[in-house]
């Protein structure tokens, strides 16, 4: 499991649209990973659309928001044109993303075990730092929580207020 104040786990994989990203290619700004289950499913839509609406905030912040899950690059390119996402998402299709940050976890439901991504989100800091690491998360109104501690990132200035 990832730890606050512990280094991001080094990342590379690509996005909707087949292209290499890095987690070195957000140094200098906060970056919100969010993994979820499953493109287009009812928790996932809900939390994708939310983290779109409040695209502007974190941007604001000097924060980018992408999500991971290890469905396909044309499975993401397909839920970003139908709710018109505008979140990059990862395609971890190997799941080597999501053993590293540990959310892919065995569960139990109705008795029965199976392996899958546990819906979590990170905040990694402007120099690479884990400094949120929620796992288990509810989708419902979590976009605006993971928002609110970003804004605690931001510095302040000697009398107090926000910076920028």
């Amino acid at each position: 499991m990832i730890e606050r104040d512990q280094e991001a786990p080094f990342f590379r994989a690509i996005n909707q649209n087949n292209k290499l990203v890095y987690l070195s290619d957000y140094y200098g700004k906060n970056v919100v990973l969010y993994f979820y289950p499953k493109d287009d499913t009812p928790g996932c839509t809900i939390e994708a659309n939310d983290f779109t609406s409040l695209a502007q905030d974190f941007a604001d912040l000097n924060t980018v928001v992408i999500g991971v899950s290890k469905d396909t690059c044309e499975c993401h390119r397909a839920f970003i044109d139908k709710y018109n996402l505008n979140v990059p998402l990862l395609a971890d299709t190997s799941g080597e993303l999501c053993n590293k940050y540990g959310v892919w976890q065995e569960v139990e439901k109705e008795g029965e075990k199976k392996m899958k991504i546990v819906r979590s989100t990170f905040i990694i800091n402007q120099d690479g730092k884990v400094e949120e690491a929620l796992y288990n998360v509810n989708s419902e109104g979590h976009a605006q929580e993971v928002l609110e501690k970003v804004k605690q990132l931001v510095p302040k200035t000697e009398s107090g207020e926000t910076a920028g």
